[in-house]
């Protein structure tokens, strides 16, 4: 019953945003004037929310838009109605819905759909991960030189050694194709995918990243913070990779 719940919370908001898509919509702004939220977010939301209260009631919720709807239940629902918000609102179809279930403090499932591009994605704890309902994997990739990586930078930072713009010079400088695709939802699925080798970025929200995570590691692959702790997506530095090159990409980030 969650399992299908998830899925069609995830098709419920996805809904949403290709009624927008491409339309005439109302936009505002959040902590900058580039962090959008836009009239089909809160639609999108709205519409998830509907379809998990009808069958869990008393499920806690962390949602983008809404915030923290707290209840007493061991299940939290952590949900990007709209990751890729500045995309969307451009008309760039690398967006989604990105809905991750925690149990206990543990990411236990998670679902990424990209509509515009028909890729859904989903995970189960223990049980693999698939893009429409066929298995995916990580990369082979072992050389960090010959990787193909994936970053974001947030709209807001601390000036602090080793910040955005310092890491992605180096990444730059060395010749390695680095991409930024505005998603963070859509940069992990795609690692757990295979087409990109590892990610990382320096600040994101739980849920930019919760859905993603639990897909990246049951598709073979390893997501840490910074120091190569072990990942919560209530903190705000993520790498994910294949595996193989986690520890270069540990340390190329870190600037050793």
């Amino acid at each position: 019953m969650l399992k299908a719940t998830l899925l069609k919370a995830t098709e419920a908001g996805a809904k949403i945003l290709q009624e927008y898509f491409n339309g005439t919509f109302q936009i505002d702004s959040k902590s900058t004037a580039n962090d959008l939220v836009t009239e089909a977010d809160k639609k999108a939301e709205t519409a998830i929310f509907s379809v998990i209260r009808e069958t869990y009631p008393d499920h806690y919720i962390l949602s983008e838009e809404a915030g923290e709807l707290s209840t007493a239940s061991n299940i939290k629902w952590i949900i990007d109605p709209l990751d890729g918000t500045v995309n969307f609102a451009h008309g760039i179809p690398l967006c989604c819905v990105s809905i991750g279930i925690e149990q206990d403090g543990k990411m236990i499932m998670g679902a990424v759909y990209n509509p515009f591009m028909n890729e859904f994605y989903f995970a189960e704890k223990g049980q693999g991960a698939t893009l429409n309902n066929k298995p995916i994997q990580v990369s082979a990739k072992t050389d960090l030189a010959k990787a193909c990586l994936v970053t974001g930078f947030p709209y807001t930072w601390e000036e602090e050694d080793n910040d955005p713009v310092t890491v992605f010079g180096r990444f730059i400088k060395q010749g390695l194709p680095l991409r930024r695709l505005g998603s963070a939802a859509i940069d992990l699925c795609w690692v757990a995918a295979g087409r990109f080798d590892g990610f990382y970025e320096h600040k994101l929200n739980a849920w930019d990243s919760a859905a993603g995570f639990i897909i990246v590691e049951e598709a073979g692959g390893k997501v840490t913070d910074f120091k190569g702790n072990y990942f919560s997506p209530h903190q705000k530095k993520i790498i994910a990779s294949n595996g193989k090159i986690h520890e270069q990409l540990l340390q190329a980030v870190a600037g050793f």
